[in-house]
């Protein structure tokens, strides 16, 4: 009538699952204590991040035509291995065709 016992496993998972929970709030406090404690730091990895943005959008600007040629070239040699793949196994498909039609008896 009642609830089963809980199983080893159920037991593992509730463990686990409140360690995880545990470590997301250890993890949240770390992260306001280095925020606290190295601001300039974070403040100097930002404006690296938007310089390095800023740079790769001059660097995409700049090579626009070679990047649509690589693009182009990927696309072509993803359809050229679809191709191949197909036609692998649609060859493949074939020959066991063969073989069941060589096996079945004549009538």
């Amino acid at each position: 009538m009642g609830r089963k016992p809980e199983g080893k496993t159920e037991k593992a998972f509730k463990l686990f699952g409140k360690k995880l929970d545990s470590m997301f709030e250890d993890l949240g406090k770390l992260k306001d204590k280095a925020r606290e404690k190295y601001p300039e730091r974070f403040e100097e990895l930002k404006k690296n991040t938007d310089k390095l943005k800023n740079e790769v959008k001059e660097f995409k600007e700049k090579n626009k035509d070679k990047i649509e040629a690589v693009e182009d070239g990927f696309v072509k040699a993803g359809k050229e291995i679809k191709t191949a793949f197909k036609e692998a196994f649609s060859k493949e498909e074939e020959e066991k065709k063969k073989e069941k039609n060589k096996d079945a008896p004549i009538d």
